[in-house]
Order: C-alpha cells, then structure tokens, then sequence
C-alpha cells in the first residue's frame, strides 16, 4: 500500500472554519467525501452543487440527519453553465472552492468522449473563470491519479485543465489527485 498522508489539521481549519464553501460534484463519491470531512471543520456554510438530483438529495439528507449540520444550500446545477454559475456566486460569495464534478468513469468515457471534453475540459473553465471574476480567495481542483499518465480518453480531458493559464491575481488554485487504493 502507499504511505499514510498526515495533514495539517490547523491549516486545513484556517481556511475552512466560518467559511462558505462550494463542493462541485457534491454527491458524487469524491464530492460527497469531501463533505464529509468539511464539516468537522465547522464552515459557515456548504453550497453542495451537483447536477444529479438523486445523488445531491442522498449528501444532502446526510449532512443533516447523520452530521447534524443544516448550514447548506443544495444547488442542482450543471457547471456548463456560466450564467447560473455566476448568480450561484454572487449570491453565496464562496471563500474556498473544491471541484470534484468530473466523468470519472473509464469505461463510459471512452464510448462518449465528446461529454468527456465537454464536461471535464470546458465546463472546468466556466468554474475556474467564475473562481477568478469573483476573487474566490481558493480553488481546489480535485483530480484522479488516471490524470498522472493519461492513457485514456477520461485521463486526458482530466489533465487537460486550464488552471495552468490563470493570471497572477487568480486565487490560490490547487490540484490534488484523489489515488484508487
């Protein structure tokens, strides 16, 4: 197995206690993780944003019956779309941004490439371009280790994200590479 990741648990905190966070993908299996862990740091609130209804009603029930936290705001939508994307912002000012919308799934992927560029390249540009118009402080682009050496179609357009572009006023912006064990 891979050796055990220590994080920083205050600096983790710092940036995530009394803030309004925005999960993409916030009911899928990273997503839905991620809120999992949010919580405990105790956010102001949590914008959980996915485009299926049944997996953001599932993280949603979750947060409130299993964690008892009821500061969120369940948003379906698709990040393709920038208008919504932009109203989203504006009304729930998001300090800390984790993207884990993405098709991950390989073999769905391959037989649909088309959605796979429109969904994990353009799609990733509206958010990232709507993380920077609204000075969102942090941007935390959540990857999978098929990204490392793209052999696949779901590899490619995972690697093929536009943060490398940004310009130096653009908010802190992270890519971390979520590994199958």
């Amino acid at each position: 197995g891979r050796p055990a990741v220590h994080l920083d648990q205050k600096e983790i905190g710092r940036y995530l206690t009394g803030r309004t966070i925005l999960v993409t993908g916030a009911g899928g299996s990273i997503g839905s993780e991620l809120c999992r862990q949010i919580v405990r740091f105790l956010p102001k609130k949590i914008i959980l944003l996915d485009a299926g209804e049944a997996n953001l009603y599932k993280i949603q029930m979750e947060l409130q019956h299993d964690h008892q936290f009821l500061d969120y705001v369940p948003v379906l939508c698709k990040i393709q779309n920038k208008t919504l994307l932009d109203a989203i912002f504006v009304e729930y000012a998001p300090s800390v941004v984790f993207h884990a919308a993405a098709y991950k799934h390989v073999p769905l992927v391959e037989v649909n490439p088309w959605e796979a560029v429109y969904n994990n390249v353009f799609a990733t540009k509206n958010l990232i371009e709507t993380t920077i118009a609204h000075k969102v402080e942090r941007f935390v682009l959540v990857s999978t280790d098929k990204a490392v050496r793209p052999t696949n179609v779901m590899g490619a357009t995972k690697n093929a994200h536009p943060s490398h572009k940004c310009k130096p006023k653009a908010p802190m912006l992270l890519l971390v590479q979520a590994c199958n064990t």
